[in-house]
């Protein structure tokens, strides 16, 4: 029986084009730090670089120190005493890119369906971000936070996708068996690794990411009415 849904965020909960946003988040975040004497490009790098430590992470420690560890390797120590300029990114300016992304009311109601019907939320979104943005995401895509029991972000997780131990490790919080878990999400190469750690997975195709162009006729699939069809058939 399907007890808990784990859901991404980007391009599943959220419909956007991911190069798109990226390209938008950047101008952003260097338009508002280039103010404080940042480098736009050599911000713009240390972000990559971070990000990939983040994504190297071995669990040892949480995303976010890793992140800030790489970070001030190519910036600087003086990071560190800039966090507040971050922060307030997250906080303020980062909702700008909203224009960058769809909606779908389907999501929402998805969400609240499978909430009435009793079965356990997670919003298993790539860590990569403070949980500022990540919240600030979920309200774009009219999703309440507190229809979920665990929300992933930078501060709370120590790995990341496409690493299976990101999903073991979210499964150990999560309090459930393995089997009883369904991960749904955009990105194959992200999302359907949660087979390895024991979850069964639901690939939507609205805003489909194939980077490695994989045979994707074996995951169940389809858009968020199949989603819900699925659910019928194991929780009827």
């Amino acid at each position: 029986m399907l007890k808990a849904i784990f859901f991404d965020l980007d391009g599943t909960l959220l419909p956007m084009d991911q190069e798109q946003f990226t390209r938008g988040y950047f101008k952003a975040l260097a338009g508002k730090l280039s103010r404080h004497g940042y480098d736009p490009k050599q911000l713009v790098d240390a972000v990559w670089s971070g990000t990939a430590a983040m994504v190297r992470n071995d669990g040892s420690c949480t995303n976010e120190h890793v992140f800030w560890n790489a970070f001030a390797e190519l910036i600087g120590p003086r990071v560190y005493d800039d966090r507040p300029l971050f922060d307030a990114f997250y906080a303020t300016d980062f909702n700008t890119l909203q224009s960058l992304c769809g909606h779908n009311l389907q999501a929402a109601e998805c969400v609240k369906e499978f909430k009435q019907r009793g079965i356990s939320l997670i919003l298993a979104s790539n860590p990569v971000f403070p949980m500022t943005a990540q919240i600030n995401r979920m309200n774009w895509a009219g999703i309440d936070e507190a229809d979920f029991e665990l929300v992933t972000s930078y501060e709370n997780s120590r790995y990341c996708k496409p690493n299976p131990d990101y999903y073991r490790d979210l499964i150990e919080k999560a309090g459930f068996a393995p089997a009883e878990c369904l991960m749904v999400g955009n990105d194959v190469s992200e999302d359907m690794i949660a087979e390895e750690a024991g979850m069964r997975v639901f690939l939507l195709t609205n805003c489909l990411i194939n980077k490695e162009r994989r045979d994707i006729s074996r995951y169940p699939r389809g858009n968020y009415q199949q989603l819900l069809q699925l659910a019928a058939r194991e929780n009827p």
